[in-house]
């Protein structure tokens, strides 16, 4: 019996140092992004995005928890805008602050997530004119410390929220297509 234990022991640290090895190859940063094609202008898409009150319409994020809480501060629109929310697990709890725009072609957005774990990332929203359509990027990028490495290794996050990007960008698409 004690010999079985030790087998399941040994065996347990194996697999542990096996994890801990993975994460310590993984990057120091992480990057998501996602292009949809818009048959829109960038002037007609770029106020849904430097907008955080016209994000409900399109976000997927707000569809996850409908009764989460938000908050808006700052001005209406660009610069210095931020919505604040405090959701179930699947949202968690953060805060989004446009720190910088260049319209109609960029909006980029600091992210600090606060639950289910601190993060503090940098979105950007790139809008380049492709003829009569927009391409738009959603793209996300952060550092990931040695103990978010542990977590990429069990879960993939550009699946995780690439798939949230690619939703998103089809609300957008819909709605400015209209």
């Amino acid at each position: 019996m004690l010999k079985i234990v030790g087998i399941i022991v040994v065996m347990l640290l194996i697999a542990v140092a096996i994890v801990l090895v993975q994460a310590a190859m993984k990057p120091d940063t992480f990057r998501v992004e996602r292009t949809a094609s818009i048959a829109a202008p960038p002037e007609k898409i770029f106020p849904l995005i430097n907008n955080f009150r016209a994000w409900p319409d399109w976000s997927p994020y707000e569809k996850k928890d409908p009764a989460m809480k938000r908050t808006f501060s700052g001005p209406a629109t660009g610069k210095g805008a931020a919505y604040a929310w405090d959701g179930d697990k699947n949202v968690g709890a953060g805060r989004i602050e446009i720190a910088d725009v260049s319209p109609p072609n960029k909006v980029t957005i600091k992210l600090d997530m606060i639950k289910p774990f601190p993060t503090h990332n940098i979105v950007n929203f790139t809008l380049e004119p492709k003829g009569q359509s927009t391409n738009v990027t959603w793209a996300m990028q952060g550092p990931v410390p040695f103990m978010a490495k542990i977590v990429h290794v069990i879960v993939n996050m550009d699946r995780m929220v690439g798939g949230d990007f690619e939703a998103g960008l089809a609300n957008l698409k819909a709605l400015a297509e209209r």
